[in-house]
């Protein structure tokens, strides 16, 4: 259909066609326009050993979705239960690259996918406001590392990298990622085309780019999103350990000393009570049964 090929397991052919029909649809990708993106070959895979197999194991355990931009070739798991996000993201790895022959950074790369793919989630993920909270903010440099851990760290990697790639918009007086992608589509080398549109060199924009992140995804944030309500079940979990604790020696105390004679019991239909018992008015042991039912 169009010029993307589908290839996909008998089970998984409905939902291979219809990826490829959103493939095969024209974007307006943000900041690019629409892109002539050339053939496109989409692999729908059933589940994660194949596709493992297929990406020769270069890509985490964790992964859902892959592009070789250089062939136009994008490999999606059928049980990837947001895989038309996942298709969007991929499909703006190839975009981009199609559009741009110079190299970008991975951080860029993942970032700029994330955004066009509207991964807006990503930023409001506690994971990320944890991250920040737990410890420093990595270098644009130490993120492609991140970006290819652990499914934690990789978490808030791709919405640090999508956070980057906003700043860059955001620090150019038309407020758009629009001029650095003129420039890198003109050839400009990425760190010139940062440093004609925002004035900053890479290493100086990594600076900023922290220190904004840091106000931004802090403790107050965190809170606001929801964390307070964690804190509040923290607070309420010690609260009642704390008391039983400090309860215990009382319920110790009132356990001692009671005893139960062995023929303190009511025989079954007899009516009577125990001899150190006395009913009140009107109470009766019918009464007593339908209460105790």
């Amino acid at each position: 259909m169009g010029k993307v090929t589908v290839v996909s397991w008998p089970n998984d052919a409905n939902l291979a066609i219809a990826m490829a029909e959103i493939a095969d649809t024209p974007v307006e990708w943000p900041a690019l326009g629409r892109v002539e993106l050339g053939p496109v070959r989409l692999i729908v895979v059933p589940d994660e050993v194949t596709f493992s197999r297929m990406s020769r194991g270069q890509v985490p355990q964790w992964g859902v979705g892959l592009a070789f931009p250089g062939s136009g070739t994008i490999v999606l798991r059928a049980d990837d239960v947001a895989i038309r996000s996942t298709l969007q993201h991929e499909l703006a790895h190839i975009a981009l690259h199609a559009a741009v022959d110079v190299r970008v950074p991975l951080w860029f790369d993942e970032g700029y996918a994330a955004w066009a793919a509207g991964e807006f989630g990503r930023l409001e993920n506690w994971g990320l406001n944890l991250a920040v909270i737990r410890g420093r903010v990595p270098t644009l440099g130490e993120l492609d590392a991140a970006l290819r851990g652990s499914s934690h760290t990789a978490a808030s990697a791709y919405a640090l990298a999508m956070s980057a790639v906003v700043e860059l918009a955001h620090r150019n007086p038309s407020r758009t990622l629009a001029p650095l992608l003129q420039r890198l589509r003109a050839g400009t080398g990425f760190e010139a085309a940062v440093i004609a549109t925002t004035g900053f060199p890479l290493d100086r924009f990594d600076t900023m780019w922290r220190a904004s992140v840091k106000r931004r995804y802090g403790w107050l944030t965190w809170l606001a999103a929801g964390g307070m309500w964690l804190v509040l079940g923290g607070v309420v979990v010690v609260a009642h350990w704390y008391r039983r604790r400090r309860d215990l020696p009382r319920r110790v105390a009132l356990d001692q000393g009671w005893e139960v004679a062995d023929d303190w019991r009511l025989e079954e239909g007899s009516g009577i009570a125990p001899a150190d018992t006395v009913p009140g008015e009107g109470h009766s042991p019918e009464t007593d049964q339908d209460q105790l039912v």
